[in-house]
């Protein structure tokens, strides 16, 4: 009989940490899936592509100081991947030579709110402006936000909650932005651009 090398063990001992994971976590994560997606096959199929993901990481799979957070990580980038990937072009029908005008766009309130949201955010303070910009807009974290300005954590985390209650209320106010229930933008009044 052979003795395994040392590529099989650490293939053996890759696949042992992410079955123990994978069982730990499977149902948890196809229920974000599905939470996510309205197909429950391309839920099940993102699950697989999760799976593979975690099997190719071989033994560093082991090493993660949280297998959990990692496999949802890689769920919610799978997730993204296939959203991008989602808007594919349409064929041009067959038909006449000529180009046809396109439809009129209508936008979402949300989207159509941009110039109200430039010009209330250019009439709250610095402080409330420059975290809003950095954490809501650039996509800088909290964390490196709180590092750059020399504020614990927990500083950032409150003074980005003040910030953005502190926006909501003006765009209400200046705007007359609606919310519906859950929070989304219904409809607003749009204002003028500063001149």
């Amino acid at each position: 009989m052979t003795q395994p090398t040392s590529t099989d063990t650490a293939t053996l001992q890759a696949f042992s940490c992410v079955s123990a994971a994978w069982q730990a976590h499977e149902g948890e994560l196809l229920g974000y899936l599905r939470h996510r997606l309205s197909d429950a096959d391309a839920a099940a199929d993102l699950l697989q592509d999760v799976f593979v993901r975690a099997m190719r990481h071989g033994q560093g799979f082991c090493t993660l100081e949280n297998p959990r957070a990692w496999l949802f990580q890689v769920a919610r980038n799978a997730l993204v991947d296939r959203a991008r990937t989602a808007h594919l072009t349409e064929p041009l029908a067959e038909g006449p030579e000529e180009p046809v005008a396109p439809a009129q766009e209508t936008l979402q309130p949300v989207d159509a709110l941009a110039e109200c949201l430039v010009r209330s955010l250019s009439e709250l303070s610095e402080d409330d402006a420059t975290i809003l910009r950095a954490c809501d807009l650039e996509g800088q974290t909290q964390r490196g936000f709180a590092g750059a300005h020399g504020l614990s954590l927990p500083a950032t985390k409150s003074r980005l909650l003040r910030a953005r209650q502190r926006l909501r209320d003006r765009l209400t106010t200046a705007c007359q932005v609606r919310f519906e229930a859950d929070g989304s933008v219904a409809s607003h009044v749009p204002r003028p651009p500063i001149v």
